[in-house]
């Protein structure tokens, strides 16, 4: 995928102090900690899984650490020119890569290895205008171990100037000795009241619509909010729990095939990174387990919207604007039989945290998905 874009207000009639996105009152916490002048050599390590709200936390953060305001305990204000353009990523004191941007900023015959070393060289310079320089690294999960080997050693020898702040939505593909010199800061899912009145907030819509995106993206305010900017996104998700539904009255044979096409399909809708044997930053395998995650993830929602109905509340299954007969599909399948298959889609989604195969993954998932053939 492309490197994150963090998303923007598009709502604002003034300029308030304090964190732009919602949520997150640990991170917050410690985010506040650990931009401490005292705290020297930080390395902050944001993480949490797709969609969480990752970008708006990080453009927070960057705002907090750059930010001119005094007594410390009012920042971010939002207001200085340092606010101002960390948001705006140009400040002069703020660096960002990906192992995306090494793969594409290779000199010729370079390797990405290589490149990442050359920049983190330059990342360490002295900072021009602010008391310290942040190196952020996006997508740090995503960096093959001789490039994490690389970015370990810039780590090993902090300097009271420099910030590092890794982003990732895995953080255990990082190298332990990574995680070790970092603080965590975890992103996680929203308290669905909050994300409504968030999504009101920065993009005006009406409380029915954002209360049932807040349910669809299950607490993550990126996966939410992308839903209200990529249309597309959302009509993949539905077209895949529709399939999803479909099986249930279909046999082994289709439901193997349907997991296949699926895969294929949302391979094809994510852009790789790697384009050649030595850039190691998106393997095919590392590929597929990103696509099939997405799908357990839409899975997992249905399998507990359908939970939901069985037991009589299908106004709170988001997942009932799919089928008019959701509550009677639910009804017919029954709730220990859905109890059952979403617990071994839990265990598929963690199964994929470990590297599992993908196809086999989605099958094993298939199997205990209920067939009202029998």
């Amino acid at each position: 995928m492309a490197v994150q874009t963090y998303t923007r207000r598009v709502i604002e009639t003034e300029v308030l102090p304090g964190f732009r996105g919602v949520g997150q009152p640990t991170a917050r916490r410690l985010a506040m900690r650990a931009s401490d002048p005292t705290q020297a050599g930080r390395t902050l390590l944001v993480h949490g899984p797709a969609g969480a709200g990752k970008g708006a936390f990080v453009e927070d953060l960057l705002a907090l650490l750059f930010c001119l305001a005094s007594p410390a305990d009012e920042r971010p204000c939002n207001a200085c020119r340092g606010c101002r353009d960390a948001r705006s990523r140009s400040h002069p004191d703020l660096v960002i890569a990906s192992p995306e941007t090494w793969r594409d900023d290779r000199s010729s015959g370079e390797s990405i290895v290589a490149a990442a070393r050359r920049w983190l060289l330059e990342a360490s310079g002295a900072p021009i205008v602010a008391a310290r320089r942040v190196v952020v690294i996006e997508q740090a999960d995503r960096a093959g171990e001789p490039v994490q080997n690389a970015l370990l050693k810039a780590l090993e020898e902090p300097t009271d100037r420099h910030t590092f702040v890794l982003v990732a939505d895995e953080p255990h593909a990082l190298l332990p000795t990574i995680r070790s010199r970092c603080q965590s800061l975890r992103i996680g899912p929203v308290p669905r009241q909050e994300l409504v009145a968030h999504l009101m907030d920065i993009r005006g819509l009406p409380a029915d619509q954002a209360d049932v995106l807040a349910r669809i993206a299950d607490g993550l305010s990126g996966t939410a909010l992308a839903f209200v900017d990529d249309h597309e996104r959302l009509t993949w998700r539905r077209r895949v729990q529709a399939e999803l539904l479909s099986l249930l009255e279909r046999g082994r044979a289709d439901r193997f095939g349907s997991a296949r096409g699926l895969l294929d399909e949302t391979v094809r809708a994510v852009r790789p990174v790697s384009d050649g044997p030595e850039d190691d930053v998106r393997t095919p395998a590392a590929l597929q387990r990103r696509a099939a995650a997405m799908i357990v993830d839409a899975w997992r929602s249905l399998a507990r919207d359908l939970l939901v109905a069985a037991v009589g509340r299908p106004e709170l299954a988001p997942s009932s604007e799919l089928a008019p007969g959701l509550e009677e599909i639910a009804l017919r399948v029954g709730a220990p039989a859905l109890r059952e298959s979403a617990h071994q889609l839990e265990r598929v989604h963690a199964a994929l945290e470990e590297n599992a195969a993908p196809r086999l993954a989605l099958e094993a998932a298939m199997l205990s998905w209920p067939n009202l053939q029998q």
